[in-house]
């Protein structure tokens, strides 16, 4: 509903009140469930895009280049960008999930000019809806406002958390007006590396908070607070919510149950414990039983049952699933489902006696058994410098997509009327190759120098990977929020992994048949694949994603038979998969780069390999990244400043790269003065060491969410562009001669 309502917005087909009647109308439907679900308190949440921008918004934290502007229309601006501003908010992954939030720019000026009017509508929505008595105020705290933003150097963030504590306490003083049982306080940030050196931050913050005289909540999700457990459970809050299960299937777990055994926990605080996985699709079982039983055990009494984190990662209803097998739907929980399991858990423990709690199983730990494979398997046959002049021949500066193009409603149209059976397979495939004959001829009429087929047949690039698979099941109303309107059905693997036949190469055929240039085989790398599914919990990622690594290995191998010069891999899911403690990095990325390239590492030297990342800071883990071995790697970066660039420039990252030169998600069309200029300012950073000839010329991402029209307008720009800095290097070349 809210897709389809924002977008109408956006073409100006509807109206604000429309939008903001939709918006409410789900935001109750969902209020309601909870409350019907018998959840006594419940949590106000809901967004028209994203609740980063929602506090960036309330809190008057727009950039100068959007202070004119006002209401929505200052708000999606921020969002998306606008033909008169360009630059959104820069957009990346939300810790390690694969939901984008947009980043607040914070500088020396930072100054909020809060307006919480809509916020405060919110809240008494919510209290008509369910009660006042159970309606809870969601805000996301300053520390990680700040602590996700992107801050201007030598400003402290502590400073700006400072700035912004103010009007946070106004706020709670509206609430406290309002009447509200509690105030839910979301500060994941404590769940990072560093969060125990933010100690003096915290205390400022919730010591102010505490002068406003409600009752505060404070809440961490995705993962333990590891050694700032200690102090964080000293604050002055009178509940503190805590994920006891991390990231499902991960073989690292989480230590929150292990904290509370070592350090207890403080008698005059309710526990929120998030003992029902809210990342996960897969029923619980006895887990929050055995949880909650174990806390009782050590005399934690005072106890609120809930998801480990916020229920928005999971699809809404399972009951709308009927072309399930009854066993499998029978294993699933959707969010609704996980309403039953919070309320569930909490009553089965209430009336437990100790040698019954002493009986509760323990919950138990995927399984690790590593694949047995040869170390041949993971490395190129040549390396980089001896293989690269054997690949294909492009000019200086070559322009390339990076993927996707448009999904039209005829392309969606025939992908509906298949599944409803009123077409054959045969009609199907005629409009596909319809779709791809025209892609072709767009790009070649345009000039770019290596093409694509422009993904017709997939829907999604991770759904599409899955129904070619075995040990993948499919969904169809398990859509889950990627980003703003952009919603994504995750696959679910409860098997093991496999390809029984191929998955590509029908596609690339025809596409390559039609043209002289070279057509780029487009594959979705293992981690990504596994990271944007719902994984198996009873077998670690690490060998979910060496599953899946074998059967892309099989697909290179037939794209390359078939004629396949450059595959493009893409493994925009690397950095999410992080774990939020750094001293857990080396064993994720270990399996992630060997993940990759057992899936690549198959193919001839002349074949080129190239990867995508995107939406995610990378810059910490570039030696990972120079260890995937990819002839070329493409990565967004128009929103964040060319900040990669420099990084990668530093670093020394000697393989052929294209940095996103316009951003897709925006529908302004770029100027070619304006791609001209971003080109020269990725040659200023010394990139390749003196060969920026060697940079491709790219969009951000995929271009499935724009319209032909401004597809068109953006890629001829960016080929004139190209052209126009090739001239210019030849200039400078014939110069030095």
């Amino acid at each position: 509903e809210m897709k389809r309502a924002l977008e109408s917005y956006w073409k100006k087909k509807s109206t604000e009140e429309d939008l903001l009647k939709v918006a409410a109308k789900v935001d109750h439907d969902a209020w309601k469930a909870q409350a019907d679900a018998g959840v006594d308190l419940v949590g106000l949440d809901g967004t028209l895009y994203d609740q980063s921008l929602d506090w960036i918004f309330y809190l008057g934290l727009a950039p100068k280049r959007f202070a004119h502007l006002e209401g929505l229309t200052q708000y999606f601006a921020m969002a998306r960008g606008t033909d008169e501003i360009q630059l959104a908010l820069d957009m990346s992954k939300y810790l390690d999930t694969n939901y984008h939030y947009l980043k607040l720019e914070a500088d020396a000026d930072l100054k909020p000019t809060p307006n919480f009017a809509g916020f405060i509508d919110k809240v008494k929505r919510g209290q008509a809806a369910v009660g006042a008595d159970k309606a809870v105020p969601i805000i996301l705290g300053p520390n990680t406002l700040v602590g996700l933003a992107t801050v201007a150097e030598g400003v402290s963030r502590s400073d700006l958390v400072a700035r912004l504590v103010p009007a946070y306490v106004d706020l709670l003083q509206q609430l406290k007006e309002l009447g509200v049982p509690e105030v839910q306080v979301h500060e994941p940030v404590l769940t990072l590396s560093h969060a125990a050196g933010l100690k003096d931050d915290f205390q400022k913050t919730f010591d102010a908070f505490a002068g406003a005289g409600v009752r505060i909540n404070l809440v961490t999700a995705y993962d333990d607070i590891g050694d700032a457990y200690e102090w964080a459970i000293k604050l002055p809050v009178q509940a503190i919510s805590l994920d006891f299960l991390g990231v499902p299937g991960s073989a690292l777990g989480c230590a929150t149950a292990d904290l509370i055994a070592k350090h207890g926990f403080p008698q005059d605080k309710r526990l929120g414990a998030g003992i029902v996985d809210g990342r996960s699709v897969w029923a619980d079982g006895d887990v929050p039983t055995a949880l909650l039983g174990s806390l009782v055990k050590q005399g934690i009494t005072n106890i609120s049952v809930q998801s480990s984190v916020s229920l928005q990662h999971l699809p809404v209803d399972k009951r709308i699933e009927k072309g399930l097998a009854p066993q499998l739907l029978e294993r699933l929980s959707f969010a609704t489902q996980k309403l039953d399991e919070i309320v569930a858990a909490a009553r089965a423990v209430a009336g437990l006696t100790p040698d019954q709690l002493d009986r509760l199983p323990a919950p138990k730990a995927p399984t690790d058994d590593q694949l047995e494979l040869e170390e041949k398997l993971f490395e190129r046959s040549e390396d980089f410098e001896t293989r690269r002049p054997k690949q294909i021949d492009v000019p200086a500066f070559p322009t390339t997509t990076i993927g996707s193009f448009p999904q039209t409603n005829d392309i969606r149209n025939a992908r509906k009327e298949l599944r409803e059976g009123t077409i054959d397979q045969t009609a199907y495939e005629k409009r596909v190759n319809e779709y791809m004959a025209y892609a072709i001829d767009v790009q070649e009429k345009i000039g770019l120098d290596v093409l694509v087929h422009g993904e017709p047949e997939r829907s999604d690039m991770v759904e599409y990977f899955g129904q070619k698979l075995d040990g993948f099941e499919f969904t169809t109303g398990g859509w889950v929020q990627s980003y703003g309107s952009r919603y994504v059905r995750p696959p679910l693997i409860y098997d093991d992994v496999s390809r029984p036949a191929a998955m590509t190469v029908k596609e690339f055929q025809y596409a390559q048949s039609l043209t002289r240039k070279p057509v780029k085989g487009m594959l979705t790398g293992p981690v990504t694949i596994l990271n944007w599914s719902f994984p198996r919990k009873d077998v670690s990622r690490s060998v979910q994603a060496a599953q899946l690594a074998l059967a892309l290995r099989k697909e290179m191998v037939d794209l390359e038979a078939a004629g396949c010069k450059v595959i493009q891999v893409d493994e925009p899911a690397l950095r999410e998969g992080l774990p939020l403690k750094k001293e857990r990095w080396e064993s994720y990325l270990a399996w992630a780069v060997r993940s990759f390239r057992l899936a690549t590492s198959v193919v001839k030297p002349e074949t080129q390999v190239v990867t995508h990342l995107c939406y995610s800071d990378f810059e910490d883990i570039l030696p990972a990244i120079d260890g995937l071995k990819a002839d070329v790697l493409t990565i967004e970066n128009s929103r964040s400043g060319d900040a990669m660039i420099r990084a990668l420039a530093e670093f020394g990252y000697s393989r052929d790269l294209g940095p996103g030169v316009y951003d897709v998600h925006s529908p302004a069309v770029p100027p070619v003065e304006g791609v001209r200029g971003k080109i020269k300012s990725f040659v200023d950073t010394g990139i390749l060491g003196g060969h920026p000839e060697r940079l491709w010329i790219n969009p951000d991402c995929g271009l499935k969410t724009r319209d032909w029209a401004e597809v068109s307008a953006s890629l001829i720009n960016m080929v004139k562009a190209a052209a126009e800095m090739r001239a210019l290097s030849n200039i400078a070349k014939s110069q030095a001669n």
